[in-house]
């Protein structure tokens, strides 16, 4: 924790960043394909039937950060391929260090 600046009031100070993900649904298993530029696509083996493909993309990339699910959240594109993705806890490098492709 540290001092609010001018206050004297204490607040966590944690780490979030955005990833863009192009998720692709349905395949033989959950995995990071690699990053295409900014954006990374992950191979997800869930459907995309009501939302399960969301939830499990959020419990792998979460599993791949080792964060808790709850840090890893769908912010925007819900019934997209290409998604905006909140990560709690982790810089943007970390992020990227850590999600590399077998």
């Amino acid at each position: 924790m540290t001092a609010a600046p001018g206050r004297g009031e204490l607040s966590d100070v944690t780490e979030s960043c955005r990833i863009a993900v192009k998720a692709v649904p349905n395949a033989p298993r959950s995995a990071v394909a690699g990053w295409v530029g900014d954006t990374l696509k992950v191979k997800v083996h869930a459907p995309a039937l009501e939302g399960r493909a969301n939830e499990a993309l959020c419990e792998f990339l979460a599993e791949e950060l080792g964060l808790k699910t709850s840090a890893v959240s769908v912010l925007r594109g819900a019934k997209s391929r290409l998604k905006l993705v909140q990560v709690e806890g982790l810089s943007i490098g970390e992020a990227r260090a850590r999600l590399v492709a077998p």
